[in-house]
């Protein structure tokens, strides 16, 4: 059986966490889902968004965004993408992680439009599925 990306609801995903091992139980945890086709992970905020400026013809669907990252947070890298990135940014499901437990986290988060949830850390198989159906509702009709 051939693993044709149009099976994956997530084509592409981006994991932005500075947690090294944090990063890789999350894709393991995301690979066994079977439900995203591709995953980049990067260590820090910055990379990730260079990546998006020099490579704006990725379609990244998915985005799973730890908030508190040395160099650059989670919310300065929203206030950077949507500035510079516009529309084509604005339609990726973002899912910010947190460990945090302040309030006033999750109202930020929620001023972004591309923020789509908040999900308490560590990232579970049925997060992955949450942000697929996430994905699949934003989905432009075929």
């Amino acid at each position: 059986m051939s693993d044709q990306p149009a099976q994956h609801p997530i084509q592409l995903a981006y994991l932005i966490d500075d947690e090294a091992f944090d990063q890789k139980m999350y894709q393991r945890i995301i690979a066994r889902t079977h439900l995203v086709g591709e995953t980049r992970s990067f260590l820090a905020a910055d990379h990730a968004l260079d990546h998006l400026r020099t490579h704006p013809e990725e379609a990244v669907d998915a985005i799973f965004l730890d908030i508190n990252m040395p160099r650059m947070t989670g919310f300065e890298f929203l206030e950077e993408a949507t500035a510079e990135l516009g529309p084509a940014f604005a339609k990726v499901c973002i899912v910010m992680l947190t460990t945090s437990l302040d309030p006033n986290d999750r109202a930020r988060a929620e001023r972004f439009d591309v923020v789509k949830d908040f999900l308490n850390k560590p990232l579970t198989a049925a997060d992955v599925q949450h942000v697929a159906e996430l994905v699949r509702q934003n989905a432009p009709p075929a």
